[in-house]
This record gives C-alpha cells, structure tokens and sequence, in this order.
C-alpha cells in the first residue's frame, strides 16, 4: 500500500517565525500533499456527510464542536455551496459507512449542521486517499498542527494515542517521523498526563497550555505533593462553576496553573509516627522515679533518675532492680 511521504521540515512553534530558512506552514503543507499526489490517486467526490464516520486518530474532538466554535465556517459553506478546500477521506469497504474522515473534522461538521438546519443540498467535497494509520496521523497532523482552534489538550492527548498506537511506545521514534524536536514530543506528552482533576480545574479545555503541563507534571509525580495539587484542583472546579453561574469571569489558565503549583508549595504534614513515650521506671508503689531512655543490646541500658515527688534511696533502688533484670543486655 503507497504511504504518505513525510513533510521534509515541520518547525517548533516556539521557533523565531522570522527565520528567513523556515518554510511557512502553508508551503509545508503544500510541500507534503504534492508528495502524496505522487503516489496515491485522489479524486475528489461529494458525499452526504452521513456517509463519513470520523477517524479516532484525529486530535480535534469531534463531540466537543459546536455552532459557535463553527460559525465563520458555517457561514462561508454556506454562502458558497460547498466547502473550498476538501476534506480527506479514505475508504472502508466493511464498515457501516463507506468512508472515514481524516481530515476536515469541522468542515465536517459544518456540513452536518447545515444538513440538519435546511441545507440538505450542500454536499461535502472530498479527496480520497488510500493511507494506513500511521500515514492518516501523520497527515491530519501536519493538517491540524498550527490552527488555533485544535487545542494544546486535544494535540497531547492525540500524541499520547499516536506514540502506543503507531510507534510501539518508542517516542524517538515517533518524533523522528514527524520532525519534531525530542523535547517538544515530551513536553506534549507531559500535558496529556495531567490527572482529569487538574484539567477540569481550568474553566475550558483551551485554557490547557503546554506551558501548564512542564510546570505541574514534575510536581504531580511526587507523591509529597500530589494529593495537595488535586484537592486544590477539585476547590477550584467548584470556584469556576460558581462564577459560570453567577455570570462572572472566569479564573484564567496562568491563575489556575499558579494556585496549583503554590498548593505543592504549601508545608506537608509529615506523615511520619509520633514519637514514642519514653518508658516509665516506676516504684511498687506506682510512683515514678524517672525513665528508660535506651535499651539495647549493644549498647546497654540508660536510665533517668528523676523521682516526681519525694522518693527513698529504697523506692529508686526497688525500681531499679526489675529494669536491669529485664534489660536486653542482660538477656540470653
């Protein structure tokens, strides 16, 4: 089966965008589909958007789409009929639909929600491609990559599936094959560890940054600060939902990832046994003469002569007489 070949430079996004050796991600993009025109056939079809499932592998989130987040889009399809630049389906033979999206999620949905609000007419344009998975993540990657509306949360938590799924859990491997830097990889990675606890402490799944991951992911790890970090994150879900109620700002992500790290700041209770009480050297009478401070075998017996209250030289030695006995020295 013909694969998609990789795009020959995918730059960090962290890096100088004004680097005059740096490909726009438009040429890059380009640069790959002209690669892939090569060795696959792509003709371009209409279909009902019912006729597409969607492909897991895609970092968007399908279900958390919505008319507001697709508005603009909406709007464009619907003034020009169709949407401009085509989705990318492959085929599946023995599936429930005879394709499957994998790229093109929310020009997808568009069409869905135009179909739904008396637009039955506007088809979906589509170029087919015959890819493997591994081929399919790379491309929707290199699709969804620099839009803003695919969120630094659905990108790591892509990742996260992609390195099992395609990559045997080898994340050189996988870096390698996108041309991403190793630590941008991690750093990814980090982010999709983050407990649903910490995420649900950021008012939208948006707010989630990569940024907020490197810092709380080390502290998370340590078991000293783990349980502060998500007691604070469950206080402040509830503080978010209550200003969403009352109509209020939210708290934004860079107050959110702070409160959180000052939680792991926050002296722990030493989870350490109090100490034991000294045992008592007591006389017949049950009148304490002092204490045993030490007891061992190598080191003999060390006692405190303290009597509370007034004490005969005959009470402190009848006291003493059953603790020596019974010291570890002066076992077999």
């Amino acid at each position: 089966m013909p694969e998609a070949v990789d795009a020959e430079v995918l730059v960090d996004r962290d890096k100088p965008v004004d680097e005059p050796s740096t490909p726009s991600f438009l040429e890059r993009r380009g640069i790959a589909f002209d690669e892939i025109a090569r060795t696959v056939k792509r003709p371009t079809i209409r279909l009902k958007p019912s006729e597409c499932s969607i492909w897991p592998g895609n970092a968007r989130d399908h279900a958390a789409l919505s008319y507001e987040r697709c508005a603009s889009l909406i709007d464009s399809i619907r003034e020009e009929g169709s949407n401009r630049e085509p989705v990318v389906v492959r085929r599946t033979p023995n599936a429930d639909n005879p394709y499957e999206l994998i790229v093109g999620t929310r020009r997808h949905f568009s069409v869905s929600w135009l179909h739904a609000n008396n637009h039955s007419e506007i088809e979906l344009v589509a170029r087919i491609e015959t890819l493997d998975d591994e081929a399919a993540f790379r491309l929707a990657d290199l699709e969804n990559r620099e839009r803003e509306d695919v969120t630094d949360l659905e990108r790591a938590r892509n990742y996260r599936h992609a390195v099992d799924a395609y990559y045997n859990g080898v994340r050189t491997q996988m870096a390698d094959r996108l041309a991403i830097p190793k630590q941008n990889l991690h750093n990814l990675l980090q982010l999709a560890e983050l407990p649903d606890e910490v995420v649900a402490a950021f008012a939208e799944p948006g707010d989630v940054k990569v940024r907020h991951g490197m810092r709380l992911s080390p502290l998370l790890k340590n078991e000293q600060y783990r349980d502060a970090i998500i007691a604070a994150a469950v206080a402040l879900r509830a503080e978010q939902q209550a200003l969403k109620d009352a109509g209020s700002d939210k708290i934004e992500g860079i107050k959110v990832c702070e409160r959180l790290a000052a939680a792991a700041a926050t002296p722990a209770v030493s989870k350490m046994p109090p100490p034991r009480a000294k045992p008592a050297l007591t006389a017949a009478s049950g009148k304490e003469i002092g204490q045993i401070l030490a007891d061992t075998r190598a080191k003999g017996i060390t006692i405190n002569i303290n009597p509370k209250g007034a004490a005969s030289v005959e009470e402190i030695l009848e006291a003493l007489r059953p603790a020596i006995e019974s010291a570890k020295f002066s076992r077999n």
